[in-house]
C-alpha cells in the first residue's frame, strides 16, 4: 500500500493543576481557540475545544504525523506559558500532569461535539471528577484513585 491513510477522532480531556478554576471570562474563549491553534498547527485538525472553569475538552482529528504524547506536551506547554502572559492572576496557571484520551466513532462525532459545546450546563449538576470517572467507566479504563487526580 503506497499511501499511509489515517482518520482519529481524539477527544482529549485534561484540568488544571488541583483542579484551580483558572478558565474564566474573559479569558475563557481566547484560551479554546488558542488551544484549538496549536492543534492545527501540528496538523492536529480541532472540531471543537470547549472546557469549563477547571478542565479542558479538545476534539480533534489526531495527525499520522504526530504521537499522542507529542501533541499533549506541545498543547500543554504552549497554552501554560500563553495564559500566563495574560494577567498576573494567572501567574500560577499549570495544568494536571496527566490527561484522557479517548477515541471517537466517526458517527459519534456529532454527540461529542454537543457534549463539549453545553460544558456550562453539563457542570451545574456534575463535577469534573464525576465527569471524568464516567469517561474512565465508558471506556473500560483501569485507574488508580489516588493518582487519577495529581
Amino acid at each position: 500500500m503506497g499511501q499511509s491513510l489515517v482518520n482519529n477522532y481524539i477527544h482529549l480531556i485534561f484540568s488544571t493543576k488541583n483542579h484551580f478554576p483558572f478558565i474564566k471570562s474573559p479569558y475563557e474563549k481566547e484560551l479554546h481557540a488558542y488551544l484549538g491553534g496549536v492543534c492545527k498547527e501540528l496538523e492536529c485538525q480541532p472540531l471543537k475545544v470547549g472546557g469549563y472553569a477547571d478542565h479542558i475538552h479538545i476534539l480533534c482529528m489526531l495527525s499520522k504525523k504526530i504521537a499522542l504524547m507529542k501533541l499533549m506536551e506541545e498543547v500543554k506547554s504552549h497554552s501554560s506559558k500563553w495564559i500566563k502572559t495574560k494577567d498576573k492572576a494567572l501567574s500560577k496557571f499549570y495544568w494536571q500532569d496527566g490527561y484522557g484520551a479517548f477515541s471517537v466513532n466517526p458517527t459519534e462525532v456529532g454527540k461529542v461535539i454537543d457534549y463539549i459545546e453545553n460544558q456550562h450546563e453539563h457542570h451545574k449538576t456534575k463535577s469534573f471528577r464525576d465527569e471524568y470517572r464516567a469517561f474512565l467507566k465508558k471506556y473500560n479504563v483501569e485507574y488508580d484513585e489516588r493518582y487519577v487526580w495529581e
